[in-house]
């Protein structure tokens, strides 16, 4: 039976800080938003995280379909930014979008795949017949030490898709997954910023596991690049997703439409679904979508997507990602700083 992507709806903060001007406070090249292919980032509000962003993108995919909040019947929160470390995210934003009456809910963890992660199990309940529909979240406060290079790209933001097997807006052809136990980016408990491995998290992490997981999907499905109108590839910076496309053979014109990373950085397990999101915004029916998520730890998702009719239909019924990306609002160092919890007594 069929399954696939029923509604969908992001949510991005209005707040901005150039890289450039984070550049500033530290003393860095004036040159480094270039290399990053990174311009702005997001910031959340002082009275935003990773609940309020999944419940704000919950409610946009909810309304955008005009869904019935009680036929949801399983909620996965992806994230590596969950406030409680013992209380789900899942569970307050089923209560927030009244999508209390029978469902089961999770919180998952791996890095920045925690989101498409949680759209696997939904897609195996769903497809089982388990349940009606799933909500299945990517959401973020991503953090990034001072003065660390993650700082000039961590960034916050969630999206969240309706998963099931009728009034399909996209159905989920296919779906390959590639894992190995690669320590490329860690954090403790009670640690407030995560470590990295600096240069391995590009070859050993990054490239190997994007590319097996898209080559094994691409397998799996005997296609080729060519038959898909759109790509969208995990962006933790806007290198990254380029570099990776090429060694593909996908196009630059392929990935534009997904690529939001230069203007909102890299909001974490709601990067890739944030990208898949902008793509759907401007896709047609008939054209395929090609996606593939990593998560340091590490591992990829690999996602082949053929969009309806029915996308039409729900478009225009919730804000765009381009909606979100243009009410912008910027901050200078230490008002971003505030609103980050940098500043600690």
């Amino acid at each position: 039976m069929a399954a696939g992507i029923v509604s969908y709806g992001v949510y991005i903060p209005k707040y901005r800080i150039r890289v450039n001007e984070i550049a500033r406070v530290w003393g860095e090249r004036d040159d480094i938003a270039d290399n990053l292919q990174v311009f702005e980032k997001s910031v959340p509000d002082l009275d935003e995280d990773a609940v309020t962003m999944a419940v704000e993108a919950a409610r946009d995919a909810i309304d955008r379909a005009g869904i019935d909040p009680c036929r949801i019947g399983a909620i996965y929160a992806g994230s590596e930014s969950h406030p409680y470390a013992v209380k789900p995210t899942g569970t307050i934003v089923g209560e927030a979008v009244g999508a209390s009456c029978n469902f089961t809910a999770a919180d998952l963890e791996f890095a920045c795949k925690a989101g498409t992660a949680a759209v696997q199990a939904c897609l195996g309940l769903v497809s089982s017949n388990l349940i009606d529909l799933g909500l299945a979240i990517g959401t973020d406060v991503s953090q990034g030490a001072p003065g660390d290079a993650l700082e000039y790209t961590a960034a916050a933001g969630g999206a969240a898709f309706v998963i099931g097997r009728e009034d399909l807006a996209a159905e989920i052809e296919g779906l390959y997954s590639f894992t190995t136990d690669t320590p490329d980016f860690w954090r403790r408990e009670g640690m407030p910023y995560p470590k990295h491995g600096g240069r391995f998290t590009g070859e050993p992490a990054y490239f190997k596991h994007v590319t097996s997981a898209a080559r094994g999907l691409l397998a799996k499905m005997d296609a080729r690049p060519e038959d898909y109108d759109y790509a969208v590839f995990h962006q933790p910076n806007g290198k990254f997703p380029a570099r990776v496309a090429r060694m593909l053979e996908f196009s630059r014109k392929q990935i534009e439409p997904g690529l939001v990373v230069p203007r909102i950085g890299n909001t974490y397990s709601g990067a890739t679904l944030i990208g898949l999101a902008a793509t759907l915004d401007q896709a047609r029916a008939g054209e395929r979508i090609f996606v593939t998520s990593f998560g340091s730890g590490a591992g990829s998702d690999a996602f082949s997507i053929r969009v309806t009719e029915n996308i039409d239909k729900i478009r225009d019924s919730a804000p765009s990602v381009r909606d979100y990306m243009a009410r912008a609002e910027y901050l200078d160092y230490a008002r971003y700083a505030k609103h980050k919890g940098k500043l600690r007594l």
